[in-house]
């Protein structure tokens, strides 16, 4: 019998070793640095359930660092309030998008940027990203995140938010990115939450987790193991 579509399919005893808050290795546990943040904005994660890695995924350890966030596993759920468990109203939150849009087309200078339906840049920007409650990041694959998005139709309420990132993701060599913008699920909310509150310190405690991360990372596992067990793309 599988399980219900929302939940996660439970660890085998051969998992027993792993942490029970990151469900990482205990090697690569970097749950003792994290303090949990009061965000003003709050957080959605989605995860794709075929994206359940947990070596160098960071969906899990994206929502641990904050107190207002909420982490689910599934393919659908009939609106954002049934994934909140309040009335929420779709409009007020922002989407990580996942559309065409170059970061050559971008209004230049900004790294987060609020698209309409058609993927262009609104006019106004700032009032744009004004008022959002909350924003819901769809994490997996390029292609389990189409699958979400298309799967949950009340994401399309929401305000498309895209990032244009300074520089690449810190995953490096480990991850090979379809896109030069894409970023890891951790490295995307750290800027945007950052940005949205104004608060670069939001932005500097999730990097500091993901470099530590990394580093254990390489510390047990050498390049040359992981590229040919074939690292999973995001």
């Amino acid at each position: 019998m599988e399980p219900p579509a929302n939940e996660a399919t439970p660890l085998p005893d051969d998992h027993a070793a792993d942490c029970p808050r990151c469900l990482k290795p205990k090697t690569l546990c970097v749950c003792e640095g994290i303090v949990p943040i009061d965000n003003r904005i709050s957080l959605v994660v989605l995860q794709h359930p075929q994206e359940q890695d947990k070596t160098l995924g960071t969906a899990r350890l994206t929502a641990l660092h904050f107190r207002n966030a909420i982490f689910r596993i599934g393919l659908s759920w009939p609106s954002l309030a049934k994934v909140l468990g309040r009335p929420a109203d779709p409009q007020r939150w922002a989407v990580l998008y996942l559309g065409s849009a170059r970061p050559a087309d971008l209004p230049p200078g900004r790294d987060i940027v609020v698209l309409d339906a058609k993927g262009a840049a609104l006019p106004d920007q700032d009032r744009a990203l004004r008022g959002i409650a909350g924003i819901v990041v769809l994490d997996g694959s390029w292609s389990q995140a189409k699958t979400l998005w298309w799967r949950n139709p009340w994401v399309l309420k929401a305000r498309r938010v895209v990032l244009a990132p300074g520089r690449p993701s810190r995953y490096g060599a480990l991850r090979r990115e379809p896109r030069r913008e894409g970023l890891s699920t951790l490295e995307a909310v750290g800027l945007l939450i950052g940005r949205l509150e104004g608060r670069p310190e939001i932005e500097a405690a999730l990097l500091a987790s993901f470099e530590r991360l990394l580093s254990r990372f390489r510390a047990v596992q050498p390049m040359k193991d992981y590229r040919r067990r074939g690292a999973r793309k995001r």
